[in-house]
C-alpha cells in the first residue's frame, strides 16, 4: 500500500529553522501534486504550500516570506523548508499526495523558548 511518511519534526527556538521531509513508497512523487497542511488542536486544517508536476510552487500566502517547498526527484522526496520560526507556526505537518488524497501520518514541531 502506498505511503507517505513525514520526518524533520521537533523542537526549535522562535527564529530557527526546520526542514521536514515526505518520502513516499510506491508512487513517485513527482508525478504528482503534492501539498503540506498544518493542523493544530482544536483549529481547522490550514494549507502551507504545494508543489506540482512541472516543479511550480504555491506557498500561503501567511508563510511565504519564511518557507518553501522543494522536491528531491531522485530520493523521491518533497521537503517544506521553514525559517524565522514562530510560536504560532507549532502545530503537526502533513504531507499528501493530492490526486488520491493520501496522507502521510503527521510530524510535529514545537516552536519554543
Amino acid at each position: 500500500q502506498a505511503q507517505l511518511v513525514e520526518s524533520g519534526g521537533g523542537l526549535v527556538q522562535p527564529g530557527g529553522s526546520l526542514t521536514l521531509s515526505c518520502v513516499g513508497s510506491e508512487r513517485r512523487l513527482a508525478q504528482w501534486t503534492i501539498r503540506w497542511y498544518r493542523q493544530a488542536p482544536g483549529k481547522q486544517r490550514e494549507f502551507v504550500a504545494e508543489i506540482y508536476v512541472n516543479a511550480k510552487t504555491r506557498v500561503a500566502t501567511s508563510v511565504q516570506d519564511r518557507f518553501t517547498i522543494s522536491r528531491d526527484v531522485y530520493a523521491n522526496r518533497v521537503d517544506l523548508q521553514m525559517t524565522n520560526l514562530k510560536p504560532e507556526d507549532t502545530p503537526v505537518y502533513y504531507c499528501i499526495l493530492a490526486h488520491y488524497d493520501l496522507w502521510g501520518q503527521g510530524t510535529q514541531i514545537s516552536v519554543s523558548p
